[in-house]
């Protein structure tokens, strides 16, 4: 746990400044048809200073933490705002403050946990693939965590009893299933899993065995999609199941509201207050609760020290905010909502995002497919891409067909194309269930843990062919 050194620097301060220590520490096993292919620990941390003067930042870290570093990349931070403002000469007022206040950790470090907790997991799941599905031609499974802890003071937040003004803690723990199989052609299919969330690794997973369910349905969905057909290409009605609905919000959305990107140009740019979706559609970019549970990867504080709320992007269709920093809020003339964050100890917060998700409707994953002559149902997705003007391609690793309002035969890995702001517009029906998704990283400069998710949707979509 971080011993706090950053307080008693607090006093130095004469400009607008953050200081950060952090730790992020990962743990990373792999398996490939049972041999052991990646075994790795390892752990970076440091500390980093960012001082603002007239509009302009200055940014230094080092990888020491200790009281003669904190000082060192003080002074160096404080130097190169004072050469940007000289040279840069934007003359801007003072960042808006932070909401005062302390804010303690929700979620406490753990012991540490002896690599041998993974290993051991990995290789009692491998045995149970092994065993249960004896006609695989390859099989991976993966097992890692990523536990990242900062402390931050910032010179318009209020510390109290000797206390930074945040304690940030957060572990994520994951494991990751590949099977593959041939066809009868000899072409290689496979499909993965990914299990897990937030929490130490030894919490989240205590018993393999409790995954065989999950691991009996991931295994009929490829023996569904050895057998599968051509999609055919065109403009489809489509039913999304949830974990595509969120990596729409995310990539196809999400990104085009991020303000440091509206600034750039992006298509969100000039359709504040316009209507962007269908009226059924709501997003929000949730801090750390989301529907009265607490949000997969929960963010209390971001790392310019301003408290984490929600933001309410998309509200009945219409675009209604953006996602800003400190120093956006201040351009827009609004107020902060805490997404401002840094991957690493030497990285600068950017506008990230952090739980974002299509909220659920009212209808029923039955009544939305019994609706469909002939269309698909998209369950998965593998990647894809987006850019600022919304259009978006992703893969589709599994989908099936929807012939006279019935799922019918799997069908082969797939594209999905068009522009988000536009195919939002087609949403007819959406489901009321919930389903979050938080086994990547978004690679926006820096990458960045985040969460995803929704409720399936009914849309119209481009999807391709053979």
């Amino acid at each position: 746990m971080l011993v706090d050194l950053l307080n008693a620097h607090k006093k130095t301060f004469k400009d607008y400044t953050e200081l950060r220590a952090q730790v992020n520490t990962s743990r990373h096993v792999s398996l490939i048809s049972g041999n052991m292919t990646a075994n790795a620990v390892s752990s970076e941390g440091g500390v980093s200073a960012r001082v603002y003067k007239g509009g302009t930042y200055g940014f230094a870290s080092g990888a020491e933490y200790s009281n003669d570093s904190i000082k060192n990349v003080l002074a160096a931070a404080a130097e190169n705002a004072a050469f940007m403002d000289k040279h840069v000469k934007k003359s801007l007022p003072p960042l808006p403050g932070a909401q005062p206040g302390k804010f303690d950790l929700k979620t406490k470090p753990g012991n540490n946990i002896p690599q041998s907790v993974l290993i051991d997991y990995a290789k009692a799941l491998d045995n149970i693939i092994t065993e249960k599905y004896k006609n695989l031609t390859g099989r991976m499974v993966i097992a890692n965590c990523l536990e990242i802890e900062k402390l931050l003071t910032v010179s318009d937040g209020i510390a109290a009893n000797g206390s930074v003004d945040s304690h940030f803690y957060q572990p994520r723990s994951m494991v990751y299933v590949i099977m593959t199989v041939e066809t009868d052609d000899g072409l290689p299919v496979e499909l993965m899993e990914r299990f897990g969330g937030f929490g130490q690794f030894d919490a989240k997973f205590s018993d393999p065995a409790s995954l065989s369910k999950d691991l009996d349905e991931l295994y009929e969905a490829l023996m569904r999609k050895r057998e599968g057909v051509y999609s055919n290409a065109g403009l489809r009605k489509c039913v999304l199941h949830p974990d595509l609905a969120g990596i729409l919000a995310h990539e196809a959305v999400g990104h085009t509201v991020e303000a440091d990107l509206v600034l750039g140009g992006s298509v969100a740019a000039h359709n504040l207050g316009r209507q962007v979706a269908s009226e059924l559609v709501t997003m929000i970019d949730f801090a750390h609760t989301a529907l009265g549970k607490p949000c997969p990867l929960p963010v209390y504080v971001d790392d310019e020290g301003t408290a984490a709320e929600d933001a309410i992007l998309i509200e009945n269709g219409i675009l209604k905010s953006f996602m800003h920093s400190k120093e956006s809020a201040q351009h827009f003339g609004v107020k902060p909502q805490g997404n401002a964050r840094a991957f690493k100890f030497s990285d600068e917060p950017l506008i990230r995002m952090r739980n974002t998700a299509i909220l659920p409707g009212k209808s029923r994953l039955e009544d939305m497919i019994a609706g469909i002559d002939d269309g698909y149902y998209l369950v998965k997705t593998g990647n894809g891409q987006a850019d600022t003007t919304g259009e978006f391609m992703f893969s589709v690793d599994l989908g099936y067909e929807i012939k006279n309002g019935k799922v019918g035969k799997a069908i082969r890995e797939t594209t999905i194309s068009g522009v988000a702001f536009e195919m939002l517009k087609t949403v007819d029906m959406i489901s009321g269930d919930m389903v979050w998704d938080c086994g990547g990283f978004c690679g926006k400069k820096q990458p960045m843990t985040v969460s995803m998710g929704g409720p399936a949707i009914r849309c119209e979509v481009n999807i391709g062919g053979r």
